[in-house]
């Protein structure tokens, strides 16, 4: 890992912006900040080998304060995704959560991981890309969340173009944990100008989760055969978000969740979607041990941004998961360990096959 001129920092105030930067032999390079585990910057090649960034990002912390709340390139906990009415019930008791989402709670509350200070700890080099590992103990009622919970995160960008993110996550007492990462992509570039309505997606989910007027999940799954959930066949981002559907009405867009389906018996990160922009020549796959895919299309944006413009592909549990006793658990008891891996890989048309899951 190399951190800038030994201690490179953001221009602004309020909060450290310590910045760090991981790169590998294939091109691959990301930037990321110790406030929020905030990706900066995404740097990798196109089809003919030109580097452009394809995340989301601001050139200052002034910027990055005002856009809280909108979780630009940050770590998000502890409970990603929606709660709604902002409370659960856990062992007979009722915990209340900061509300910051009309009446729900939202990717952890009012001061969730993304605005919290991170310790960066570089990791020894494997002989395959660089690493580092970030940590952040949330103490006892942060939030309204019971328990002290101790989370590691760790990023790597390999040789073959890959930036690995694992979590790892114990607790002292019972609670809910659920951690994922809000990076914005446009494949053509942050810089280009273009939007991602001719990005082609492709989602390995026969099943999504349809939401209500508050984003919060309906009552059971819904088939995505005959909707524009539909991406189980590679098609463009653009077309269906234009379809007039109930669904994309209420979120005004996709801001919908995904649900993965699983090659048998096989452990470990698993292809959850690949994204592919014809105009520069870069694929991105995305693979993950959660069993959700929320999808963002940045559809509510600051004044004088464009709609639409970066998406997000964020690696979780189901909204709503603690008050869902049919949705897979999230919570997290002392003597266990939360363990997560997504890997986004970088690819370009000319080095991946293309075809089904």
């Amino acid at each position: 890992m190399r951190q800038d001129d030994g201690e490179r920092r953001l221009v602004g105030a309020g909060m450290p912006g310590q910045r760090h930067t991981l790169r590998g032999r294939g091109g691959l390079a990301v930037e990321f900040l110790n406030q929020g585990g905030i990706v900066t910057e995404i740097r990798t090649p196109d089809r003919a080998g030109r580097l452009a960034n394809v995340v989301l990002g601001y050139g200052s912390l002034a910027e990055y304060e005002a856009a809280a709340g909108r979780y630009v390139g940050a770590l998000i906990g502890r409970y990603a995704n929606r709660i709604a009415g902002g409370q659960f019930h856990l062992d007979g008791r009722t915990h209340r959560l900061t509300l910051n989402d009309g009446g729900n709670t939202l990717h952890g509350g009012a001061c969730g991981f993304d605005r919290r200070l991170w310790t960066v700890t570089p990791m020894q080099d494997d002989g395959d890309g660089q690493g580092a590992t970030l940590r952040y103990v949330s103490p006892e009622g942060e939030e309204g969340y019971p328990g002290t919970l101790d989370v590691t995160v760790t990023y790597k960008v390999t040789d073959a173009n890959e930036f690995i993110i694992r979590y790892h996550a114990t607790t002292d007492k019972p609670t809910i944990v659920n951690l994922t990462h809000h990076l914005y992509f446009n494949l053509s570039g942050i810089a280009s100008g273009n939007g991602i309505d001719d990005h082609r997606l492709m989602v390995n989910a026969a099943l999504y989760t349809p939401v209500d007027e508050q984003l919060i999940p309906l009552a059971g799954l819904a088939s995505v055969t005959g909707t524009p959930f539909d991406f189980r066949t590679e098609a463009r981002i653009g077309t269906p978000m234009s379809a007039g559907h109930e669904q994309i009405r209420r979120a005004r867009g996709f801001d919908h969740n995904w649900v993965l389906a699983k090659a048998g018996n096989i452990e470990g990160p698993q292809l959850a979607a690949r994204v592919r922009d014809p105009a520069s020549g870069r694929v991105l796959e995305c693979l993950t041990t959660e069993p959700g895919l929320q999808i963002y299309t940045r559809n509510v944006v600051r004044g004088g941004e464009t709609p639409h413009s970066a998406f997000t592909l964020e690696t979780q549990h189901y909204p709503d998961s603690p008050n869902r006793p049919d949705f897979p658990s999230v919570v997290l008891r002392p003597g266990e360990a939360f363990d997560s891996v997504t890997v986004f890989r970088f690819l370009t048309d000319h080095s991946f096959a293309e075809g089904g899951v």
